[in-house]
């Protein structure tokens, strides 16, 4: 299976003390809770958009915009978001993130749409996009010897393109799994699934992802 990758969100209890303080009476220290809580997701939700956000979007889109208007969003619900307090802070600003994201899609795949034949006559295999040297960067190992390190990227450039093989609800669960580094229980409770189904989901995912790894392997 793919390797797990290190949790790509920060520590939840710097968040937790964070998320106190700015739900606190008006001032000064509340200001600074809410603008650290959203600067300390910066990066997070960078990577996050990147891997997620069509490659013909991202070139009349750039992910920073895109950040900073989920951030802003956060900034206006995150009373709403204090008061009901559902689910963890990292799990509702990817899904004000996968929100815009689709918002983007819809807004852009249609003029996107009339040059991907030719790109991708041009391009090659999907795996090979920025797109996908973004999820590769993900399993970067700095101890591999250079020899071991270009059979990894051989190794990543298949499972990248393996991922793209996949229909967009097994990808997405993986994507959370192995890139985000999200558990069983925060997938389930972003899918709204129970903790059982997220799990058989999971697997029937990963075995399509063999399937499709083992049939590009064939000669």
């Amino acid at each position: 299976p793919p390797i797990p990758a290190p949790a790509m969100w920060p520590n939840s209890d710097e968040t937790q003390q964070l998320l106190a303080d700015a739900g606190g009476d008006e001032g000064a220290a509340r200001t600074d809770a809410r603008n650290d809580l959203m600067d300390r997701h910066r990066r997070s939700l960078e990577r996050l958009v990147r891997m997620r956000l069509d490659r013909q979007v991202q070139r009349r889109v750039d992910a920073s915009d895109v950040v900073q208007d989920v951030l802003m969003e956060a900034h206006k619900r995150l009373d709403t978001f204090l008061a009901d307090g559902s689910m963890p802070f990292h799990l509702w600003l990817r899904q004000l993130a996968r929100d815009r994201i689709i918002d983007m899609h819809r807004r852009h795949r249609a003029a996107a749409k009339r040059s991907v034949d030719r790109e991708q006559s041009l391009q090659g295999r999907p795996g090979d996009d920025d797109s996908g040297a973004a999820l590769a960067a993900q399993l970067k190992d700095a101890e591999l010897t250079p020899a071991a390190a270009t059979i990894r990227k051989e190794l990543e450039q298949k499972f990248v393109a393996a991922l793209d093989e996949l229909n967009e609800d097994d990808r997405d669960l993986l994507l959370m799994r192995h890139i985000e580094g999200l558990g069983n229980s925060e997938v389930a409770q972003a899918l709204g699934l129970s903790q059982p189904a997220a799990g058989m989901r999971h697997l029937r995912a990963l075995r399509r992802l063999r399937k499709v790894l083992g049939d590009a392997a064939e000669p």
